[in-house]
């Protein structure tokens, strides 16, 4: 049996990684470990984060949650999800029609996982850690709930 994903550190997963592409130019994570109380995104990327990035980059993801922007969904064909979106993880069987999350204006992304109604209700986003290793760079991070 598949293991609930939490939805306020679910869609604290979209912002994050939103934000890292909006700051770096970089693309979402390629493997992420969502859990409840910590949770890791890796990136393809060629350097650590300063102190000072990885400030603005939790200052970035708080921005929007404290915004309370809506979190919604859609349901789109494969073909104008291909145009719009990166579906190298969808499977072979997923049907003719790709869900879509959108966290207001700022995210929208293929998703089948559970979210917020709203980014008010994720909490605040903290950076617990971060590491780099041979073109991975990894952050850790928590919540803490309101």
């Amino acid at each position: 049996m598949k293991k609930q994903v939490d939805p306020c550190m679910h869609s604290a997963e979209h912002i994050l990684n939103q934000a890292m592409g909006r700051r770096f130019g970089c693309d979402r994570c390629f493997s992420a470990h969502i859990e409840r109380k910590k949770s890791k995104c890796d990136y393809r990327f060629n350097r650590s984060l300063t102190d000072e990035e990885l400030k603005s980059l939790e200052n970035d993801v708080n921005g929007v949650i404290e915004a309370g922007l809506p979190v919604s969904e859609e349901y789109i064909s494969v073909d104008d999800a291909r145009e719009r979106f990166n579906l190298s993880r969808l499977p072979d069987d997923a049907g003719d029609r790709v869900r879509i999350v959108s966290i207001g204006d700022y995210d929208h992304c293929p998703c089948i996982g559970p979210h917020v109604v709203s980014t008010g209700e994720i909490g605040k986003f903290r950076i617990a850690s971060s590491g780099f290793d041979d073109g991975v760079l990894r952050i850790r991070f928590k919540l803490q709930r309101p």
